[in-house]
């Protein structure tokens, strides 16, 4: 059911987490990419069983060691030729050195032509103030950012990153033009930011630690995913995902290999220092989740567009590899859309300077992307309600016994039913990927905030 005239002929190389069951890292990449017509090669950095959002799994990590062989493999059969490279979870400081290495070998092999070549780093490291991956890994990330032409850091990761504490708009720009200005990252998506009506940010993290310097607090909340008892997934959850109290267990499991949720933060330079009853009343406010994208001028200023996407009733896992994988198509197809002649045949393909916001290829991108998740991820929650409805009235006749330990087993029950009923519907709904439904809904619109940065950031 792929499309062949999207895109040109693409060979992808995808080097991400992976599991048997559901669709998250790899799993959902590959397909996605495949669907809308592109050539996907690839390298798993973890094999699981299931996301570390069931708090229970078997599998292993890959060793950096094995990830080279395999490229190696590719390599000495002539097959590395890829167009595209797309990196997510890294499970260690040596698996994100090795993917360094790939990279610059990948992008080597491709010659010398401006455009032959395009990374999509997304930098897989925390969220709501947690890293979950060990600490020595971000300096490894930071150190690839000028190999990457698009990052998709949510805030959190935004902040590692730019060492620059977001609150508002303003901090934002200022944060994005860091990693442009830098890093020189030509473009930048920022996901899974939670803006309040007058454009301030849910606090990310605890106001008394520097984004650039975690502590070990951090790093124990959540390291690597891991069996015992996750709670937080980098491989899968992400912006289009929100949480109510209509499934109230939803909100509690995030999984790092495969999940990206709303990020949250905090700043003592606030005018008003964030207190419990103050982001209980911010969190009330909030509707939608907005991402934030930007490709940088010839003087690597930002040119920031926003699109708000609404709240859904539900946490899902391996979301934002279905954002990263979709973007990879629909900025290629809007790349050789663009107004601009032979854009695909320059570095980064980077726009002009006189290409304003909401015009760029990267904005015409995301405008497709999250069309299409909005409507598959809408059509999951609402299987999953009516899967979990019917779980509650089966479990409720047939009744468990009593107690402590009953009750803790009921729990157990409910939640890996309740996992499995949110797990993206993605290969049911490959219509909305293909054809994605109500576009102008996700129309992107220009945030002036962008254009007042000052030259010294």
């Amino acid at each position: 059911m792929a499309s062949d005239t999207l895109i040109p002929e693409t060979r992808v190389l995808a080097i991400a987490s992976h599991v048997v069951h559901g669709y998250v890292g790899n799993k959902m990449a590959n397909f996605v990419m495949q669907a809308l017509g592109c050539d996907v090669s690839a390298i798993n950095t973890v094999h699981y069983s299931n996301h570390t959002g069931y708090k229970q799994v078997k599998g292993r990590k890959t060793s950096a060691d094995e990830m080279l062989q395999l490229y190696e493999g590719l390599q000495q059969s002539n097959l590395n030729d890829f167009d595209i490279l797309l990196t997510g979870y890294m499970p260690s400081a040596q698996a994100v050195q090795a993917v360094g290495k790939i990279g610059r070998d990948v992008k080597f092999n491709a010659g010398t032509k401006p455009g032959s070549f395009f990374w999509v780093l997304d930098p897989v490291m925390g969220d709501n103030g947690k890293l979950y991956i060990p600490e020595d890994e971000v300096p490894e990330y930071k150190s690839l950012l000028r190999e990457a032409d698009l990052i998709l850091p949510n805030q959190f990761e935004a902040e590692l990153l730019s060492d620059t504490t977001i609150t508002d708009l303003d901090s934002l720009a200022a944060a994005i033009q860091v990693l442009h200005k830098t890093y020189q990252v030509p473009h930048v998506i920022i996901t899974s930011l939670r803006l309040t009506r007058d454009n301030h940010t849910i606090p990310s993290q605890a106001a008394s630690r520097a984004p650039s310097k975690p502590t070990s607090a951090a790093v124990s909340g959540r390291q690597t995913p891991v069996s015992e008892s996750p709670s937080l997934n980098p491989e899968t959850s992400h912006p289009a995902a929100g949480s109510t109290q209509q499934i109230p267990s939803a909100t509690l499991n995030h999984d790092p290999t495969t999940s990206r949720p709303a990020a949250e933060h905090a700043s003592s330079q606030s005018k008003l220092p964030p207190s419990p009853i103050r982001q209980a009343l911010a969190e009330e406010e909030i509707e939608n989740i907005t991402i934030i994208g930007s490709t940088a001028t010839s003087d690597y200023k930002p040119r920031l567009f926003r699109i708000d996407i609404p709240l859904l009733p539900l946490f899902f896992s391996g979301t934002g590899d279905m954002f990263a994988a979709l973007t990879v198509p629909r900025l290629i197809e809007a790349v050789h859309a663009s107004s601009t002649p032979d854009l695909a045949s320059k570095p980064s393909w980077r726009s002009p300077d006189d290409v304003t916001a909401t015009e760029l290829p990267l904005a015409k991108a995301c405008q497709k992307v999250l069309s299409s998740m909005q409507s598959i991820l809408a059509k999951t929650a609402e299987q999953c309600q009516e899967k979990m409805e019917e779980y509650d009235t089966r479990e409720e006749k047939q009744g468990r016994g009593l107690g402590e330990e009953a009750e803790e087993e009921k729990q157990k029950r409910r939640h890996l039913a309740l996992m499995k009923a949110s797990e993206v519907k993605v290969v049911r709904h490959i219509k909305e990927i293909v054809d994605p439904p109500d576009i102008e809904r996700f129309k992107p619109r220009a945030v002036e905030e962008g254009r007042k940065v000052e030259d010294r950031v």
